[in-house]
C-alpha cells in the first residue's frame, strides 16, 4: 500500500504516552510537515507555540479542567471532573493558533486544521503518538492564562495537539461509516 495513505488509515489519537521527551530532530520535521500545510491564497496564518514545561501543561489542564466540570454538556462534565489530565500527560503540547485579522480569519481555522492534520500525520510517520485537543478551548476562555503563552500580537490560540512516544501500540481503528459519499458523473 501506499505510505502516505498507510500512515493515514493507521494514526490513532494517542493517550497514553511514555515520560520522555521527543528528540528536537523528530519535533522540527513534525513543525516543518504543519508548516507546509495549504493554506487560502497561501496565507500561512498559523502560529505554533510548543510548550515542553511540564508544570505549564499541567496548569493548562487543571485550569481546563476546572471549567470543564461546571459544562451543562454531560460528557464534558465528566471529564472534567474526572482527574485526567487534559493532554493524557504528553511531554510536548503545540498551541496552534490563526491570525485574527478579518482578511485571513475566514480562513485561518480551516488553514490551521490541515496545518495540525499535516503535523498529525507526520508524527504517525515518525511513530510518535499525538492527539488533538480541542477542549483546550476552555482554558482560551481565561485571557490572563493565556498570556502565560507568549503568542505574538494578533492571533486567536484555537486548538492544541499533544506529542510524544507511544506507551502502547495503536489499535485497529472503528469501521468507517457507509453511505458518507456520492458521486455524479
Amino acid at each position: 500500500m501506499n505510505e502516505v495513505i498507510n500512515t493515514i488509515k493507521t494514526r490513532r489519537s494517542v493517550r497514553i504516552y511514555r515520560e520522555e521527551q521527543i528528540k528536537e530532530e523528530e519535533l522540527q520535521m513534525i513543525l516543518e510537515a504543519g508548516l507546509w500545510a495549504p493554506s487560502g491564497h497561501n496565507a500561512q496564518p498559523w502560529h505554533i507555540a510548543v510548550i515542553q514545561d511540564r508544570k505549564l501543561i499541567e496548569h493548562m489542564s487543571h485550569v481546563a479542567t476546572q471549567d470543564m466540570a461546571q459544562s451543562t454538556l454531560q460528557w464534558v462534565a465528566r471529564m472534567g471532573r474526572s482527574g485526567r489530565n487534559l493532554f493524557y500527560n504528553a511531554p510536548t503540547v503545540l498551541i496552534v493558533s490563526g491570525k485574527k485579522e478579518e482578511d485571513t480569519m475566514l480562513s485561518s481555522v480551516v488553514d490551521c486544521s490541515a496545518a495540525i492534520q499535516n503535523i498529525l500525520l507526520a508524527a504517525e510517520s515518525l511513530d510518535i503518538g499525538s492527539c488533538w485537543i480541542g477542549l483546550i478551548r476552555f482554558f482560551f476562555a481565561h485571557e490572563m492564562e493565556v498570556e502565560k503563552l507568549q503568542l505574538p500580537a494578533g492571533y486567536k490560540p484555537l486548538y492544541a495537539v499533544c506529542l510524544g512516544y507511544k506507551a502502547r501500540m495503536n489499535g485497529r481503528g472503528p469501521e468507517r461509516k457507509n453511505g458518507t459519499v456520492s458521486y455524479i458523473r
